[in-house]
């Protein structure tokens, strides 16, 4: 158990000065550079001019961000009324993506009525990326040691066979938690895969399909893995991001079968 203490990875990958960097900032850059990319190929590809898609995706980021942290602090308030200084520490953690998600699509839809840009083009094109950086920030949690699920043995993560480098940092205070933010992790990146392979196939989506898909896989994932994690606030008998993502599932099947009962025929197509 010692040994396995002392393997834990520490949050801060190196200083800059009197700064601390740390993994977890470094991870979500890291996602947001990976998302960019995909978000701007798929952009470009149908049609976006090159320079409203890095003004879609920088203000979009900007204002995810404040959401993401908004979100976090107003369900913590109390805490954060007498700790006002820790309102901007985003380092220690502390964003909740539906904050972040709620913020985009805000921004979003703004830039699109003000540039004359199809606002559901834009959301389809967003959501590839927007998952693949959802996979990778929870890593971001991993090294904080943060999200995780409630206490397991040992044995139940060997059943796993999971790497040991993610055993031991799942160790906290001599006990072993659910790695949640793997499963998070891999749900997004399968959801991904799913993306990539499905809006390839000739007249099968429709156009704002491909957004329904991700809110409704994404949501569905979230519900589950939410409901193993021991951080999460409660309102009445669920998890407040439970009850979100119930409504983006239940949002994402309406839209579905309204666009398919209404004989939408836009189909969704891509050069990629």
């Amino acid at each position: 158990m010692i040994s396995s203490l002392l393997l834990a990875f520490d949050p801060i990958a190196f200083e800059l000065g009197p700064m601390q960097i740390r993994w977890y900032a470094l991870i979500i850059v890291l996602g947001i550079i990976l998302g960019e990319w995909v978000f701007r190929r798929e952009a470009i590809a149908k049609g976006i001019d090159p320079d409203r898609v890095f003004d879609l995706f920088f203000y979009a980021v900007i204002f995810g961000f404040i959401g993401a942290r908004l979100y976090y602090v107003i369900f913590k308030l109390d805490y954060y009324l007498a700790n006002p200084d820790q309102i901007i520490q985003i380092w220690h953690g502390g964003i909740a993506i539906y904050g972040g998600v709620l913020g985009a699509v805000v921004t979003l839809y703004y830039l699109c009525r003000r540039y004359g840009i199809n606002f559901i083009t834009v959301l389809d094109t967003a959501a590839p990326g927007l998952i693949l950086a959802q996979a990778i920030g929870r890593w971001g949690n991993f090294m904080n040691q943060e999200a995780h699920g409630g206490p397991v043995s040992l044995e139940f993560l060997q059943k796993l066979h999971l790497p040991q480098f993610i055993i031991d940092q799942m160790l906290i205070n001599g006990t072993y938690y659910h790695p949640t933010f793997l499963y998070e992790s891999l749900w997004n990146l399968f959801g991904l895969l799913i993306i990539l392979v499905i809006r390839h196939r000739p007249r099968f989506l429709l156009e704002g399909e491909v957004l329904a898909f991700y809110l409704l896989w994404y949501g569905a994932g979230r519900f589950t893995i939410e409901g193993m994690r021991t951080d999460s606030l409660y309102l009445g008998s669920l998890r407040v991001s439970q009850w979100l993502s119930l409504v983006l599932v239940i949002v994402s099947l309406i839209f579905i079968l309204y666009r398919r009962r209404s004989h939408q025929i836009n189909y969704y197509q891509t050069q990629l």
